[in-house]
């Protein structure tokens, strides 16, 4: 498997390549992705949106504040890289396994659908030892889902969700939007 870093070297931050690609081929390593791999960092935004573009190469998209660390503006956080790199990741293995379905592509999912993918993501990067928040995740999933028990069921049913399937994500949805028009 080869780790391409774009662009490499970096003018507008003070990103290392080198050692986000050795972030991204452990934490692939851990999740079981192995194929070759494109990380694009748009360092021109200190934005922080995340796409997977691509599945062949697997092919990354990020805003260069996705994986900046909060205490030194313009470097590079293993700890970010780590938490963007293995929620997308689990994306990657979901996408490439016909048992789970066939969900949209990145940027056609609805916020909701994503937020929901995103809880099932990271609670098995959690699993997995990688560095995650889950209160923080709790946080959007009810932003997003609703302040009820009917989201707070579902958030824990994905975050301790394995072998779901994007039907089951899907359902997921439709149960927090039913309990937020209901109440």
């Amino acid at each position: 498997m080869a780790v391409t870093i774009r662009p490499n070297p970096f003018t507008m931050v003070l990103f290392d390549a080198d050692d986000i690609g050795r972030i991204v081929g452990e934490v692939a390593a851990l999740v079981g992705v192995d194929r070759d791999m494109v990380v694009e960092v748009d360092e021109k935004t200190p934005l922080g949106r995340t796409f997977v573009t691509s599945l062949d190469p697997v092919t990354i998209s990020v805003e260069s504040g996705a994986f900046e660390d909060a205490r030194r503006p313009r470097h590079h956080s293993e700890t970010a890289v780590k938490d963007v790199v293995g929620r997308l990741l689990f994306r990657v293995k979901d996408r490439l396994d016909p048992a789970f379905g066939t969900p949209p592509d990145d940027a056609e999912l609805s916020l909701p659908a994503q937020v929901a993918w995103d809880a099932y993501c990271v609670g098995r990067c959690a699993r997995l030892g990688l560095p995650v928040q889950e209160q923080r995740r709790r946080y959007h999933f009810r932003n997003r889902h609703g302040f009820t028990d009917v989201a707070d069921a579902m958030f824990e049913r994905l975050w301790n969700g394995d072998g779901l399937t994007w039907a089951e994500i899907e359902a997921a949805c439709s149960a927090t939007e039913a309990a937020r028009l209901a109440s």
